[in-house]
Formats: structure tokens, sequence, C-alpha cells
């Protein structure tokens, strides 16, 4: 079984910086893609950011609304991905998730799934 830690969030006036890292755990043999969803009051679920690694390099993709305010990169060592946020506007306000694509190993061999964070709120008000 794999395990996906969030920290950081909080709040922050418009225009500010907040980091978030997600940390995953177990028995991982690969981390696929990583990456941050949200989700804001009454509003679906969307991909904010996330981080593929392929045989050539990372990939990145960001959503259009992010793209030049958001970067995300990993340190592998740790298994984690951190998502750097700047430029906050109040419409970044939501929970964001972890998202995670991973291998990893068992006793009847190797699998691959997709597991979520526990979600941090992520408020961008003055």
């Amino acid at each position: 079984q794999v395990q996906l830690v969030e920290s950081g969030g909080g709040l922050v006036q418009p225009g500010g910086s907040l980091s978030l890292s997600c940390a995953a755990s177990g028995s991982i043999i690969s981390i696929n893609t990583m990456g941050w969803f949200r989700q804001a009051p009454g509003k679906q679920r969307e991909l904010v950011a996330e981080i593929t690694s392929g045989t050539s390099g990372d990939t990145t993709n960001f959503a259009d609304n992010v793209r030049g305010r958001f970067t995300i990169s990993r340190d592998n060592a740790k298994n984690t991905r951190l998502l750097q946020m700047n430029g906050l506007k109040p419409e970044d306000t939501a929970v964001y998730y972890c998202n995670a694509d991973v291998t990893y190993d068992t006793s009847f061999g190797r699998r691959r799934a997709v597991y979520w964070g526990q979600g941090t709120q992520v408020t961008v008000s003055s």
C-alpha cells in the first residue's frame, strides 16, 4: 500500500505565495505521475498541475488558469513533489488534493494504482 501525506497550505493575501508538499511512502517502485487537484465549494474537482516521469525526462502539465504562476518540482530522494504557488488570487481558494499514480511492490508482485491525499485548505483573501 501507499500513503500520500500533504503539507502546506493556509491563508494568504492576494498576490502572495504558498507552497504545498506531497510525500509518498510505502513499497514504492516508481511514481508515474503526481500532482494536485483542487475543489472549491460548489464546483467540480479540477486538475491544477502534474508532473509525469518519462524515459526522456519529466513532463509537466498545468491548468490554463495557473500556468505561469504555479510551478511543480520533484525531490526523488524523498518521493516528494512540491507545488509552488505565486501570484495567488481569491479564485485559487479551494481544498487542494495530492494525487499520485504509483507502481508499488506487494507480496503478490508489482501493482499500479492511483492514490489521493487527505486534502489541504488554501484560502486567498485580504
